[in-house]
Parts: structure tokens; C-alpha cells; sequence
């Protein structure tokens, strides 16, 4: 009983050797999906670079540069005098309702074998002031005189590169659009308004814009009440930012979102007005929120354009499940080892376990080039082949060697479906474990472990 218990030990060790080199081998593989990250993640600020990146929009809003001026008195009796001073500033007028709708279409492109989505998305912007009053604001001093020039209709824009076309009316009437929002922290387009009239009546602004962007589409609620209407051909929208959508519908054509943003729930025009910057999306998430940050952008909100059919991500999760699917095959091939008293080497082991591993060299490779659908088929179906071959020889019999390969497409098919499943993964994965688990204990539920101890009549 000795050196069959030496025998054991020496390939139980072994065994183990073979699990730790076919460890390192998927995080050698793991280590490849990640830097082809980097190489999409460097293709994406590429294109942002070259095209445009996220977008942010604020507006339109109305504009104005003033003047303040006042006489200060310096010294006293006969040596007093008195000096003027001045302070210009800006003076925005927000409109009292904004809404806008918003139809983005996807336009992806490519840098090698990369693939970044792009969007163009044609924009209705209409702002209205209920009463326009463009008599001059009052002054810091009570005693300034305070003057202020014609309006102009501003819109801020994430990144103006974007701009592909742009046109402005305002009360009917189509005006010159120009570079610039007029304001000298952002940039974005202006309209000069010098015919606008100074009474107090309606002013209603419409502004048709079809913008590029890339990443996410954001809005800065500018109006007292700013409605956003958009829609899409894209599936797989995630909307993000300080407020969600009231209302959506994401369905296979795309997706419908809408926004209703009072000023009393946010406060982007005061933040405007103190200097803020436009950050684009932030998580609204508490562990991912950064409050220095977020102290210095206006709020916004918007939605990004994910693609959660990547084929590094997809792969990435794959690969989780790789030491699981080892250690299930290698359980699988043992049983049989142990109930028709075959001898398989470690060697062998290694080979079915080498043969699971290129699966994800494979999936990554051909998903560069087919998709990931096709790839993680074409790569299942090679190894399910390979291994039902192999074991043909492994197992001593074509039937056991087709069950094995069935069973190996079927790990294989269990896996694509838990790669679909965003929310539900981990409860399918650990409902797998379980089902696994329970048909090694019902097979096995009336083996003497001892006796298979012990050599097989006729064999050393």
C-alpha cells in the first residue's frame, strides 16, 4: 500500500503544479485583454482628439456686458476730491422655460482595430423669456450709474470642434450665428441681438444645432424649468449626472429619455455665474463622487453611449470564469479516472487543461476582427472539438469521448448566456456552481473512496 500511496501523493502534487502553471497562464492572458484596454482606451482620447469628446451643453441664455460707475470721495475740507470708479461685469438672463429635443445617432468610428462610438446628434433648442426687462440691473453702490450693451444669445458648448452646422431665430428671425459663447471661461457659439427691443415683452430664441461629440451627451439645466427630450438607435444607453431621466424607454431599436429640471433643484445658474466649469457627466454614485470636484462644475446631466458588447470587456469577464471551468473539467475527467480505474497522466491533465486556456486566446483574437458572437463561437466549438478528439484516446471509447465534448460545449454555452446577463451574473454563476456541484455528489454518492485507494486487479 506504500507506493501506492507515494503514487497518489506524487500526483495529487502534481496536479497542483499543473493548476498553478495553468494559473499563470490566465493571468498571462488576463494581462493581454487589459493592455488591449489601453490600446482602445488610447484609440478613444485619439479620435476625442481628433473629432470631439463628450459634449455639454448650456443655453441658450442672453448676455449682456455693463458698466458701473460712481464718483468716491477722497480726503476732506479743501484737499477733497473726488475720484470716479468703475466695474464692468456681465449680466446673464436666463430663460424661464428651455426645452430641447434631441435625436443622436450613432456614427461609430475606427482607429485600427478599435472601435469608438461616435454621435451626431440634431438638436431643437428653444429658450422663452415671459417678460424681457432690459432696463439697466442695479448697481453695488446706491448711488451708480449703471450702463449695459445690447444682449447676446449665448450657447455653451462641451467642445465647439464638434459644431457641424448651427442656426439661430429669435422672435421669428434668423440671426448671424458667431465662434464664441461670449463668455471668456467656455466656449460655444453667440448671436448679437442689436435690434432687440428694450420694452418688456416675450422674447423666444430657436436654435438648430447638429453637434458631434463622442463618449456622452450632457445639458446644464440653464432655465427656471429645462425640459430635455432625446432619442436614439443606440440599446444601450447609461444615463448619469446630477438628475436621471424621468421618464424612458430603452428597447432593441434604441431608447426615448426625458428630463425635467426646475431651478429650485439645481444650482447651475449660480454656479455659472460664480465661475464654474463644465465638467461633462459626473457619477451621481457616492463612492465615485469627487467632492473637490464637484464643488467647481455646474450641474448637468446626459447620458453615455456604453458598449457593453466590447469584446476586451466581455473578455475580461470570461476570464473570471476560466479557473472554474479547469477545475470542473478537471473534476469531470478524475471521476472517470476513478470509476473505470484508467491511469491519466498529469501530463494529460496539463494538455486539457492548456486547451481551455487557448480558448480565450482565441476569443480574444478572432473577437478583433469577427465580433465577439461569431469569435466565442467559432472558439467553443475548436476546443469542445479538441477535447472530445483528445479524450477519444484519454478515456478509451468514442461514446465517453462525445459526452465529454457535450458536456464542454455546454459549460461553454452556460458561460455566453452568463456574459449577456448584466444584472443577473452572479446569481447564474452561483446557481451553475451548485448544479455542478450536486451531480459530483449524486454520482458519486455510493463510492467507496478507500477502495478506489487500492490498485485494480491485474495492474501495478
Amino acid at each position: 500500500m506504500e507506493p501506492m500511496k507515494s503514487l497518489l501523493i506524487g500526483k495529487l502534487a502534481a496536479l497542483a503544479a499543473v493548476m498553478l502553471a495553468l494559473l499563470l497562464a490566465l493571468g498571462a492572458i488576463d494581462g493581454i485583454v487589459q493592455e488591449r484596454q489601453r490600446y482602445q482606451q488610447t484609440a478613444e482620447q485619439t479620435i476625442a482628439r481628433s473629432l470631439a469628446g463628450d459634449q455639454t451643453l448650456m443655453g441658450p441664455m442672453l448676455r449682456r456686458q455693463c458698466e458701473e460707475t460712481w464718483a468716491r470721495s477722497e480726503g476732506s475740507g479743501t484737499g477733497a476730491r473726488k475720484i470716479a470708479e468703475r466695474r464692468s461685469f456681465v449680466q446673464t438672463l436666463w430663460p424661464n422655460r428651455l426645452s430641447v429635443k434631441t435625436h443622436a445617432a450613432i456614427e461609430p468610428r475606427y482607429r485600427g482595430l478599435f472601435k469608438v462610438n461616435g454621435y451626431l446628434a440634431d438638436s431643437t433648442l428653444t429658450a422663452d423669456w415671459d417678460s424681457l426687462d432690459l432696463s439697466p440691473p442695479k448697481g453695488a453702490n446706491p448711488d451708480a450709474e449703471v450702463t449695459c450693451q445690447q444682449p447676446t444669445l449665448a450657447l455653451v458648448l462641451g467642445d465647439v470642434r464638434g459644431v457641424r452646422t448651427a442656426s439661430v431665430t429669435v422672435n421669428r428671425v434668423a440671426r448671424s450665428v458667431k465662434a464664441g459663447s461670449a463668455a471668456a471661461e467656455a466656449s460655444g457659439l453667440h448671436a448679437d441681438l442689436p435690434d432687440l427691443a428694450p420694452g418688456g415683452g416675450p422674447v423666444q430664441a430657436v436654435v438648430q444645432l447638429a453637434l458631434v461629440g463622442t463618449g456622452s451627451l450632457a445639458w446644464a439645466p440653464a432655465g427656471d424649468e429645462t425640459t430635455v427630450d432625446i432619442d436614439s438607435d443606440w440599446r444601450h444607453p447609461s444615463f448619469a449626472g446630477q438628475f436621471l431621466p424621468v421618464t424612458r424607454d430603452v428597447s432593441p431599436q434604441g431608447f426615448q429619455a426625458r428630463w425635467h429640471v426646475g431651478s429650485l433643484a439645481s444650482s447651475a445658474q449660480q454656479q455659472h455665474g460664480a465661475g464654474g466649469k463644465f465638467c461633462g457627466l459626473q457619477d451621481t454614485r457616492p463612492e465615485d463622487a469627487d467632492p473637490a470636484r464637484a464643488a467647481t462644475c455646474v450641474d448637468s446631466f446626459g447620458v453615455r453611449f456604453i458598449d457593453p458588447v466590447n469584446p476586451y470587456v466581455l473578455s475580461e469577464r470570461a476570464g473570471k470564469y476560466g479557473i472554474l471551468f479547469i477545475v470542473l473539467t478537471f473534476v469531470g475527467v478524475a471521476l472517470v479516472e476513478l470509476k473505470k480505474r484508467l491511469r491519466v497522466h498529469p501530463v494529460q491533465y496539463l494538455l486539457v487543461g492548456c486547451a481551455l486556456t487557448v480558448f480565450y486566446l482565441l476569443l480574444i483574437g478572432l473577437s478583433e476582427h469577427i465580433g465577439f458572437g461569431p469569435a466565442y463561437a467559432c472558439a467553443a466549438t475548436a476546443c469542445s472539438a479538441l477535447l472530445a478528439f483528445y479524450a477519444a484516446h484519454l478515456l478509451e471509447g468514442v461514446r465517453p469521448a462525445l459526452v465529454f465534448g457535450a458536456a464542454i460545449g455546454l459549460l461553454y454555452g452556460a458561460l455566453y448566456i452568463l456574459l449577456q446577463q448584466e444584472q443577473t451574473a452572479l446569481l447564474l454563476g452561483s446557481l451553475l456552481l451548485f448544479v455542478a456541484l450536486a451531480a459530483v455528489m449524486v454520482v458519486t454518492r455510493r463510492t467507496d473512496w478507500y477502495a478506489l485507494a487500492r490498485p485494480a486487479p491485474g495492474k501495478d
